[in-house]
């Protein structure tokens, strides 16, 4: 018998076992380079939009650059128009409308602009053995000892007494300075090594260090205080009171860089969900002529449960469909009732430094493809919006008939810890909805990797999603 001739079983098992594998052995050059020179945009994206409202400020330009127009409620619109809304600078909706009626449905992906952090504090702003702090506390599921000696930059926005508002950046720039959260020395934390990780940095322990440089004069207290004051004052007009009025985030000041020997991979602050979130925005804006109208939902809050009005626990995105099917004389519940959707989400990585919490047959890993994840939730699916067998049978024939790599993902073993998405607020509408993103490794920290190959495959789900027939 011919030794290259296949066996029985080895013809038998192509037909019947999964054939997935690492899409770096799938792909040819062009794809590959493809997939790398995405990821540079994206690098260079990620570097300018690191919170919710500089993601927003970025979008709306590449949007209007596209021809995006701003959305409104009185004015007719037909096949092909582009629209935007922003929702109080930290979330943004784009739309394309497309040639079916909108009675069909909207194809629609959501992912969220929000990530991990330390927010500052109302009164954030102390002095301590002549040292200056900012309280924080920290926003989003956090492993507290991470976020200690990290350089960070301080990014937000001020609203002064008079009204006015100002944005602050700083840490970013060559030659700014920078700020940290300082630890203790290991020859004096014996006392701190024998709390439990949980607890090796506590939450009030998250300050800040600011400054330490007093006001040059003999007399007074809180010289150093008043001295950070000055400079924020001379820089940005504020006072200690116009803190109170601010939206102030102390996140890692590194920049997106490539990640191996091989650089197939990219390292940044805040890729939860910022990979995903690029990928669909590029994707909308990307689309041209769609059969069905597009959304891209770019959203706030999902780090902390998507609650207040700038997160999908709130109506806006309801509203915007409503008023939106208004415009096309038909009923919004209709509309809603036939829309399909992405949840643009995250999942974690297999990690061989820590498998313990993983089911690898149901896990993801790196470069095998974007993830597509059925369910997610904790203790019994608690959580989750567990998509139907019909509509991931839809997913994966729509990613196979168009050439996207995928795997499936799961957030670890049952009873291993898990995680939500904003697939469960776009089910509870009536939607038809499964999670769609990119597998991270160090999920949560201060710096996160995610694979070039999987970041190229979730544009390209999301693409095809926003094309379908």
């Amino acid at each position: 018998m011919d030794s290259k001739e296949k066996t029985r079983s080895e013809l038998m098992k192509e037909k019947l076992f999964s054939q997935k594998k690492n899409a770096y052995l799938k792909l040819d050059d062009s794809e590959i380079n493809a997939s790398y020179a995405l990821c540079e945009e994206y690098k260079s994206f990620l570097d300018k939009a690191k919170t919710e409202r500089e993601f927003v400020k970025e979008a709306v330009k590449a949007a209007r650059e596209a021809g995006y127009t701003e959305f409104s409620a009185d004015k007719k619109y037909s096949a092909g128009d582009k629209i935007y809304c922003v929702n109080r600078g930290k979330a943004v909706m784009l739309a394309i409308i497309g040639t079916r009626p909108l009675t069909d449905g909207i194809r629609l992906a959501a992912a969220h602009i929000d990530s991990p952090r330390l927010d500052l504090k109302q009164h954030p702003l102390y002095e301590d053995k002549e040292i200056a702090l900012l309280k924080t506390h920290y926003y989003g599921g956090i492993k507290k000892y991470q976020w200690t000696t990290v350089p960070m930059a301080l990014h937000g926005t001020v609203v002064k007494a008079d009204g006015s508002s100002v944005d602050v950046n700083i840490g970013e720039d060559e030659g700014d300075p920078q700020f940290c959260v300082t630890d203790l020395l290991i020859h004096l934390a014996d006392e701190q090594m024998k709390r439990p990780a949980a607890k090796v940095v506590k939450g009030e322990e998250l300050n800040v260090l600011v400054g330490s440089r007093p006001f040059k004069d003999d007399k007074g207290s809180q010289l150093v205080k008043l001295y950070t004051l000055q400079l924020l004052n001379e820089k940005y007009g504020i006072t200690e009171d116009d803190l109170i009025s601010a939206e102030l985030e102390a996140i890692p000041a590194c920049k997106a860089v490539d990640i191996g020997f091989d650089r197939s991979m990219i390292g940044a602050y805040g890729q939860d969900d910022k990979v995903c979130a690029y990928t669909e925005l590029k994707a909308i804006l990307d689309t041209a002529s769609p059969a069905y109208t597009c959304l891209a939902v770019l959203t706030d809050k999902e780090e902390i449960g998507s609650m207040g009005n700038t997160g999908l626990e709130s109506e806006y995105m309801r509203y915007f469909i409503m008023r939106l099917a208004k415009s096309f004389g038909c009923d919004g519940i209709d509309v809603i009732s036939a829309t399909q959707a992405l949840s643009a989400d995250v999942n974690a990585a297999f990690d061989p430094s820590f498998p313990e919490p993983m089911d690898i047959n149901n896990g993801c890993q790196l470069n095998y493809g974007v993830a597509v994840t059925k369910y997610t939730g904790a203790r019994g699916k608690s959580g989750s919006s567990d998509a139907s067998a019909e509509f991931v049978g839809k997913v994966r024939r729509l990613f196979d008939e168009n050439g996207v790599e995928w795997q499936t993902g799961e957030l670890g073993k049952v009873d291993a810890g898990g995680g939500g998405t904003v697939a469960q607020y776009l089910a509870n509408l009536d939607i038809d909805v499964i999670d769609v993103g990119v597998p991270v490794l160090s999920m949560h920290s201060p710096f996160e990797v995610t694979s070039k190959i999987d970041t190229y495959m979730a544009y390209k789900a999301f693409k095809v999603f926003f094309a379908e027939k």
